[in-house]
């Protein structure tokens, strides 16, 4: 029998259009506008995940405009070495930015560590926003940095205050981040005389937790800074629509890593490492949908990459979750494990990993000889810990408030999610769940060994090399000019140094070298380099190309 082709062409093709996923018609928006809004020390605790204790209508707006994610987790309990990972796309555990913290205070007489280091990233690591500014976006940050390393002059456009995709060029691309800091842990107590905006009787007490006066209203003044966050997040939107670029930015939002509050933030477990995660696309595709696969943090710097239509650098550990379409990219595959660390906090140091499949997880304890709560002077700041220092020392808390007090811990512990969200429970020991065991078990020891894990390294040990033996960060080489015609080449003698350069009276502002630069001959030109953890070279100009060396 003889087929007409166009006929059956024409049913093929209303087939595919028929099952294409809602919302995809749309091709891929070119060079993007991408907009980071993060927060801090902040879980899941909002409308759009469940949590109806206060109202967060701006947050809920993205998700019900964009994708939310149910299942996304940070590397690590505590902010700086958490944001390590995120502007890199590689676990802080495999770059050395894994121990809290180190670019502001190490608490040298109690640590005998440097006032301060920056880490030395290995030579291709890069601050990601600097791929994007070599393609010709502009990268702003409003205003938290605090990624264990002074990043170098070729990261951001702006970083500061007043950062903002409004100081662009015209028609420029942006990739703008705001930070947040109002729900941040120390927030608690610096704010914990302004008006409530819940009640402190509506709260949700987990079990860990004593029913006490002081632990309401911290609670509860934790949930109203999330109500100012929110309002916070409305007003961006706003400034968006003012500047008729909501239907022309992908947006993100996101939390550093778990709740500011005690025993979540700097731990390891489920409710220290799960955070909110919602992203939306300027033309609704995919607008109210929820994803439950596994996402790491370590993903969003390849995502922002694939959306602005780079390449993964091939040193990224991250994993694209979506494509200019908003869907998974097909050479991503999806995640089966997420993994977490903790190292030094502050004045104590501790070595625990975890991996986590989305309903179990296994955490390994380096130091079960170690107690579980580390008594950190930062921490008694905020009223409810005092509160629930004194019930302990007082005999007064129950069994499972007592778990935290431990004096030592398991060298494993196992928990079932779906069973014991609160994780109260150990099932390392109990035969019926042997085989979890196992498996994550492998699941952590291949992890180790594949990410090179520079957890078991002293800290001092890695300084040293870092800094190549000696007291102080090795200086990144004075970049050099070759010539080729009207093309100036820049090099570096440093491995993995980034090079910035202005033509004379430019201003503050250093451009990304990423390839020959066309320089008129009577234009003066000035060029610094710097590697991650390195200091900063001289920096070196020339008056006119007539001064260089042809290559």
């Amino acid at each position: 029998m003889k087929i007409q082709l166009l006929p059956l062409l024409l049913l093929v093709a209303g087939l595919i259009a028929w099952i294409r996923p809602k919302g995809t018609e749309s091709p891929p928006v070119q060079q993007p506008n991408i907009l980071w809004i993060s927060c801090e020390d902040m879980s899941p605790r909002l409308g759009c995940y469940g949590d109806t204790t206060i109202p967060t209508p701006n947050i809920d707006r993205l998700a019900r405009e964009g994708i939310r994610y149910t299942n996304a987790f940070c590397t690590a309990g505590v902010c700086a070495p958490s944001r390590n990972a995120i502007i890199t796309g590689m676990y802080q555990t495999s770059t050395g930015g894994h121990n809290m913290r180190t670019l502001y205070n190490t608490f040298p007489q109690q640590t005998g560590l440097p006032e301060a280091y920056s880490v030395v990233m290995p030579p291709e690591v890069k601050a990601f926003p600097e791929y994007l500014r070599a393609r010709g976006y502009f990268t702003s940050n409003n205003a938290k940095t605090d990624y264990q390393f002074e990043e170098p002059p070729t990261v951001w456009d702006e970083v500061g205050n007043k950062a903002h995709w409004r100081n662009r060029k015209d028609q420029q691309p942006f990739f703008a981040v705001f930070n947040n800091v109002v729900t941040h842990e120390s927030q608690v107590w610096a704010r914990k005389d302004q008006p409530l905006r819940v009640d402190p009787s509506r709260i949700s007490l987990p079990p860990y937790y004593p029913d006490t006066k002081t632990v309401r209203q911290d609670m509860a003044r934790f949930y109203s800074n999330i109500r100012e966050l929110d309002d916070w997040v409305g007003g961006l939107l706003k400034q968006l629509e003012e500047d008729g670029l909501l239907d022309k930015t992908i947006i993100f939002f996101w939390s550093d890593h778990g709740d500011g509050l005690p025993f979540v933030k700097r731990e390891v477990y489920d409710r220290g490492i799960r955070v909110p995660l919602v992203v939306r696309f300027p033309d609704g595709r995919f607008a109210g949908t929820t994803r439950p696969e596994l996402v790491s943090m370590i993903d969003l710097a390849p995502t922002v990459l694939r959306l602005a239509g780079m390449e993964r650098p091939r040193h990224l550990q991250g994993r694209a979750i979506l494509d200019g379409c908003g869907r998974r990219p097909v050479d991503s595959p999806l995640r089966t494990h997420v993994f977490a660390a903790r190292d030094r906090m502050d004045t104590h140091y501790d070595r625990v990993r975890s991996v986590h499949d989305g309903r179990y997880q296994y955490v390994r304890n380096f130091y079960p000889e170690k107690p579980l709560y580390m008594d950190l002077d930062y921490r008694r700041q905020q009223p409810m810990m005092v509160d629930i220092l004194r019930l302990r020392d007082e005999g007064k808390l129950n069994a499972t408030q007592m778990l935290w007090f431990r004096p030592t811990k398991s060298a494993e512990e196992l928990y079932d999610l779906r069973q014991d969200p609160h994780q109260l429970t150990n099932l390392a020991d109990r035969p019926a769940y042997a085989a979890h065991l196992k498996r994550l078990r492998g699941e952590m020891d291949r992890w180790l060994t594949e990410t090179g894990d520079l957890g078991g390294t002293e800290e001092k040990e890695l300084i040293r090399r870092m800094w190549q033996g000696g007291d102080q960060p090795p200086v990144t080489e004075a970049p050099t000019f070759t010539r080729q015609g009207d093309k100036l080449h820049l090099a570096c003698a440093t491995p993995g140094a980034s090079i910035g350069y202005k033509f004379v009276g430019e201003g503050s502002g250093w451009r990304v070298y990423s390839e020959p630069v066309t320089v008129p001959a009577d234009r003066g030109i000035t060029a610094v380099a710097m590697r991650i953890g390195y200091r900063r070279s001289p920096e070196v100009s020339i008056a006119s190309l007539a001064e260089v060396r042809t290559r």
